[in-house]
Protein backbone atom coordinates (compact mmCIF):
# COMPACT_ATOMS: atom_id res chain seq x y z
CA UNK A 1 0.00 0.00 0.00
CA UNK A 2 1.52 3.12 -1.09
CA UNK A 3 1.54 6.45 1.55
CA UNK A 4 -1.16 8.18 -0.28
CA UNK A 5 -3.35 5.16 -0.13
CA UNK A 6 -2.90 4.73 3.16
CA UNK A 7 -3.51 8.34 4.03
CA UNK A 8 -6.78 7.96 1.88
CA UNK A 9 -8.01 4.88 4.17
CA UNK A 10 -6.68 6.66 7.44
CA UNK A 11 -9.32 9.50 6.25
CA UNK A 12 -12.17 7.18 5.67
CA UNK A 13 -11.62 4.87 8.38
CA UNK A 14 -10.93 7.03 11.26
CA UNK A 15 -12.48 10.40 9.63
CA UNK A 16 -15.54 8.94 7.98
CA UNK A 17 -14.11 11.76 4.82
CA UNK A 18 -11.87 11.26 1.76
CA UNK A 19 -8.52 13.20 2.45
CA UNK A 20 -9.72 15.95 0.05
CA UNK A 21 -13.07 16.63 1.91
CA UNK A 22 -11.11 17.17 5.20
CA UNK A 23 -9.89 21.22 6.36
CA UNK A 24 -5.74 21.77 6.29
CA UNK A 25 -5.56 20.67 10.33
CA UNK A 26 -7.19 17.67 9.36
CA UNK A 27 -5.25 16.92 6.77
CA UNK A 28 -2.06 17.22 8.46
CA UNK A 29 -3.37 15.26 11.62
CA UNK A 30 -4.18 12.12 9.06
CA UNK A 31 -0.72 12.80 7.41
CA UNK A 32 0.85 12.88 10.64
CA UNK A 33 -0.55 9.83 11.41
CA UNK A 34 0.29 7.49 8.16
CA UNK A 35 4.33 9.26 8.16
CA UNK A 36 4.52 8.59 12.38
CA UNK A 37 5.40 12.01 12.67
CA UNK A 38 4.72 14.57 15.89
CA UNK A 39 1.81 16.81 15.70
CA UNK A 40 2.58 19.42 17.61
CA UNK A 41 5.12 22.22 17.73
CA UNK A 42 6.25 25.32 19.21
CA UNK A 43 4.17 28.55 18.44
CA UNK A 44 7.03 30.97 19.46
CA UNK A 45 9.00 28.64 17.21
CA UNK A 46 7.15 29.35 13.81
CA UNK A 47 8.66 31.76 11.62
CA UNK A 48 5.52 33.89 11.26
CA UNK A 49 5.33 34.50 14.84
CA UNK A 50 8.93 35.86 15.28
CA UNK A 51 7.73 39.21 13.99
CA UNK A 52 10.09 42.21 12.26
CA UNK A 53 11.78 44.65 14.72
CA UNK A 54 8.43 46.67 14.51
CA UNK A 55 6.46 43.65 16.36
CA UNK A 56 8.84 43.09 18.70
CA UNK A 57 9.47 46.50 19.39
CA UNK A 58 5.40 47.10 19.60
CA UNK A 59 4.98 43.90 22.34
CA UNK A 60 8.30 46.09 24.62
CA UNK A 61 6.23 49.01 24.70
CA UNK A 62 3.15 47.10 26.01
CA UNK A 63 4.87 45.08 27.87
CA UNK A 64 6.74 47.68 30.02
CA UNK A 65 3.24 50.69 29.51
CA UNK A 66 1.10 47.93 30.89
CA UNK A 67 2.75 47.41 34.28
CA UNK A 68 2.64 48.31 37.41
CA UNK A 69 6.27 50.25 37.04
CA UNK A 70 5.41 52.44 34.40
CA UNK A 71 2.34 53.08 36.49
CA UNK A 72 4.16 54.39 38.89
CA UNK A 73 7.19 55.81 37.33
CA UNK A 74 4.59 57.68 35.43
CA UNK A 75 3.08 58.84 38.73
CA UNK A 76 6.29 60.20 40.16
CA UNK A 77 7.26 62.39 36.87
CA UNK A 78 4.00 63.51 36.71
CA UNK A 79 3.86 64.87 40.42
CA UNK A 80 7.69 66.04 39.99
CA UNK A 81 6.63 67.98 36.96
CA UNK A 82 4.00 69.60 38.73
CA UNK A 83 5.52 70.25 42.20
CA UNK A 84 8.93 71.32 39.77
CA UNK A 85 6.27 74.52 37.86
CA UNK A 86 4.15 75.26 41.11
CA UNK A 87 4.02 78.32 42.95
CA UNK A 88 6.73 77.59 45.23
CA UNK A 89 9.11 77.70 42.27
CA UNK A 90 7.65 80.11 40.41
CA UNK A 91 9.38 82.51 42.83
CA UNK A 92 12.68 81.14 41.85
CA UNK A 93 12.04 81.42 38.37
CA UNK A 94 12.34 77.92 37.46
CA UNK A 95 9.45 77.04 36.16
CA UNK A 96 8.97 75.93 32.53
CA UNK A 97 5.29 75.35 32.15
CA UNK A 98 3.06 77.09 34.68
CA UNK A 99 -0.43 75.75 36.01
CA UNK A 100 -3.07 74.55 33.97
CA UNK A 101 0.11 72.66 32.42
CA UNK A 102 -0.19 73.18 28.91
CA UNK A 103 2.46 71.36 27.90
CA UNK A 104 1.90 68.71 30.11
CA UNK A 105 -1.10 68.15 28.58
CA UNK A 106 0.54 68.19 24.73
CA UNK A 107 2.96 65.67 26.12
CA UNK A 108 0.35 63.42 27.99
CA UNK A 109 -1.68 63.67 24.29
CA UNK A 110 1.06 62.96 22.32
CA UNK A 111 2.23 59.84 24.29
CA UNK A 112 -1.69 58.76 24.34
CA UNK A 113 -2.09 59.30 21.00
CA UNK A 114 1.75 56.99 20.29
CA UNK A 115 1.23 54.43 22.92
CA UNK A 116 -2.31 53.61 22.10
CA UNK A 117 -1.80 52.49 18.22
CA UNK A 118 1.16 50.45 19.07
CA UNK A 119 -0.84 48.61 22.06
CA UNK A 120 -3.57 47.19 19.78
CA UNK A 121 -0.55 46.59 17.45
CA UNK A 122 1.12 44.20 19.79
CA UNK A 123 -2.62 42.91 21.14
CA UNK A 124 -3.55 41.79 17.31
CA UNK A 125 -0.06 39.76 17.31
CA UNK A 126 -0.78 38.53 20.44
CA UNK A 127 -4.22 37.41 18.72
CA UNK A 128 -2.84 35.89 15.84
CA UNK A 129 -0.23 34.01 18.23
CA UNK A 130 -3.68 32.71 20.56
CA UNK A 131 -5.24 31.51 17.20
CA UNK A 132 -2.25 29.47 16.16
CA UNK A 133 -2.18 28.09 19.33
CA UNK A 134 -5.83 27.37 18.94
CA UNK A 135 -5.15 25.58 15.54
CA UNK A 136 -2.40 23.08 17.04
CA UNK A 137 -4.22 22.68 20.14
CA UNK A 138 -7.13 21.47 18.22
CA UNK A 139 -4.80 19.23 16.21
CA UNK A 140 -3.32 17.68 19.10
CA UNK A 141 -6.47 16.70 20.26
CA UNK A 142 -7.80 15.31 17.51
CA UNK A 143 -4.58 13.39 16.84
CA UNK A 144 -4.83 12.37 20.30
CA UNK A 145 -8.60 10.89 19.82
CA UNK A 146 -8.02 9.56 16.31
CA UNK A 147 -4.69 7.39 17.83
CA UNK A 148 -7.18 6.15 20.94
CA UNK A 149 -9.65 5.11 18.49
CA UNK A 150 -6.69 3.32 16.21
CA UNK A 151 -6.05 1.74 19.13
CA UNK A 152 -9.46 0.10 20.16
CA UNK A 153 -9.04 -0.75 16.67
CA UNK A 154 -5.98 -3.03 17.54
CA UNK A 155 -7.48 -4.46 20.28
CA UNK A 156 -10.66 -5.30 19.18
CA UNK A 157 -9.04 -7.14 16.60
CA UNK A 158 -6.62 -8.74 18.95
CA UNK A 159 -10.04 -10.00 21.22
CA UNK A 160 -11.51 -11.05 17.78
CA UNK A 161 -8.40 -12.93 17.13
CA UNK A 162 -8.02 -14.67 20.70
CA UNK A 163 -11.43 -15.59 20.87
CA UNK A 164 -11.69 -16.88 17.13
CA UNK A 165 -8.63 -19.17 18.49
CA UNK A 166 -10.64 -20.43 21.69
CA UNK A 167 -13.78 -21.28 19.69
CA UNK A 168 -11.48 -23.18 16.96
CA UNK A 169 -9.87 -24.74 19.66
CA UNK A 170 -13.04 -25.69 21.93
CA UNK A 171 -14.52 -27.00 18.53
CA UNK A 172 -11.84 -29.25 18.22
CA UNK A 173 -12.00 -30.60 21.63
CA UNK A 174 -16.04 -30.85 20.89
CA UNK A 175 -15.33 -32.42 17.82
CA UNK A 176 -13.00 -35.29 19.49
CA UNK A 177 -15.21 -36.27 22.03
CA UNK A 178 -18.00 -37.40 19.40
Amino acid sequence: MTNEEQISDLSLRLLGRAYDQLDGGEQRVVRAIAERQPTSRDVDDDDGMQGSFGDRLADRVAAVGGSWGFIIAFGIVLFGWMLINSKLFEKLGLTFDPYPFIFLNLMLSTLAAIQAPVIMMSQNRQAAKDRLTEQLDYEVNLRAELEIMRLHEKLDQMRFHDLSEKVAGLCDRLDRKD
